[in-house]
């Protein structure tokens, strides 16, 4: 099955296409937001891999958690993407993309998925990483950082910015690569209306001036 996959869930938004399991290209762009060019990482990475539009059998997205607009983006495309070619879509949760970054890394051990929450919180998953794989030891949650830095000296910190409170951390970011190759490996496909980010906290609407809604 031909696989694209979308990664925008951290500041290092990718793309890449993916083959049999096989990586055929992979682009990324630094900085995240609504300037990320989006369709301009997708149209590289198909150009790379000389595959055409038409060819996409699956869209893979990577579902957070991390940034909202930029899963919520990444999700959008696939949606459009499925009602236009009927094409098949996956959901893979971004600390697994992780989490399998640690494992190609070669950083075995119990490693502690850690992704900025805001407010002085932590999305926190532990696993398991070995050179024949990674286990969910600890499923996802949200932690302040007072329970990240009362973890066990031993466990390995690693996420996105991981280094900026644990300067001995490692730094992986999600990958599209990676993720196109976890979904290679899964079947579950779902309906474009059912991909969700993953969110954890309750969603509020707060009225602010001049007549905008904000998120929190």
């Amino acid at each position: 099955m031909t696989i694209l996959a979308l990664e925008f869930s951290s500041s290092r938004r990718s793309a890449a296409v993916a083959r049999g399991g096989n990586v055929l290209a992979e682009a990324a762009a630094d900085g995240g937001g609504r300037g990320t060019n989006a369709f301009g990482l997708i149209e590289k990475v198909l150009a790379e891999a000389k595959i055409g539009r038409e060819e996409i059998e699956a869209i893979a997205v990577g579902l957070g958690p991390g940034s909202y607009t930029g899963i919520r983006a990444a999700i959008s495309i696939a949606q459009g993407w499925q009602l236009a070619r009927g094409i098949k879509l996956l959901g893979v949760s971004s600390v697994e993309a992780i989490a399998a970054g640690a494992q190609a890394g070669k950083i075995f051990g119990r490693v502690n998925v850690m992704i900025d929450a805001q407010r002085n919180e932590f999305y926190l998953a532990v696993f398991e990483v070995s050179a024949d794989g990674f286990q969910k030891i600890e499923p996802l949650k949200v932690v302040t950082f007072v329970e990240i830095q009362s973890r066990p000296a031993n466990e390995i910190p690693a996420g996105p910015e991981v280094v900026k409170w644990f300067p001995h951390g490692r730094a992986i970011f999600p990958r599209a690569s990676t993720l196109a190759q976890l979904a290679a490996l899964r079947s579950d496909f779902i309906a474009g209306e059912k991909l969700e980010p993953v969110y954890l906290r309750e969603v509020a609407f707060v009225k602010a001036s001049a007549g905008r809604t904000l998120v929190v």
